[in-house]
C-alpha cells in the first residue's frame, strides 16, 4: 500500500511541472535567430526606462523587435503580425499599450502579446543586465 501512494505522489510532481513559458508556435513568423543587446543609457532607448514606454528596434526578427517596460520587467516581441503573412504586412506599429498591425488594425497587448486573433505576439526572452536588456531565443 505504501509503494502505492508513492507512486501516486511521483506521477502527481510529474504531470504538475510545466516549461513555464509561452507556445511560440506560429505559421506565419518563421524562427530567426536573435541575439540582440541595447543600452538604456543611449538617447534612442531611454524611454525605456519608464514603465508603459516602448520601442521597435528594426533589423531583428522578422519584422524588428518590439521592446517593452511593464512596470515589473521587460517584454520583447516580434514586430511581424501573428495573423497575417509575413509579405502581406509591413511591422507592427505601438499605440500607447498596444501594437498596431498594420494589415487588420488588430491590436495587442503589449503586457500580455494577446490580442483577438488565433495567435499572439511572438515573444522572445529578456535578460536586463544594469541598464544593458539583452533579447534573445
Amino acid at each position: 500500500m505504501k509503494k502505492f501512494w508513492i507512486l501516486i505522489v511521483f506521477v502527481s510532481i510529474l504531470f504538475s511541472c510545466s516549461d513555464n513559458g509561452i507556445s511560440n508556435k506560429n505559421p506565419n513568423i518563421p524562427n530567426y535567430s536573435v541575439n540582440l543587446s541595447i543600452d538604456m543609457n543611449l538617447p534612442s532607448y531611454s524611454n525605456l526606462k519608464f514603465p508603459s514606454n516602448g520601442v521597435i528596434v528594426p533589423n531583428f526578427g522578422a519584422k524588428g523587435i518590439i521592446i517593452f517596460n511593464t512596470g515589473s520587467g521587460y517584454n520583447a516581441f516580434d514586430a511581424a503580425c501573428p495573423n497575417q503573412p509575413l509579405t502581406a504586412c509591413t511591422a507592427m506599429t505601438i499605440n500607447g499599450i498596444n501594437a498596431v498591425c498594420s494589415c487588420d488594425k488588430s491590436e495587442y497587448s503589449l503586457f500580455t502579446g494577446l490580442g483577438g486573433k488565433e495567435y499572439p505576439l511572438k515573444q522572445y526572452r529578456i535578460e536586463v543586465i544594469g541598464t544593458v536588456i539583452h533579447v534573445y531565443n
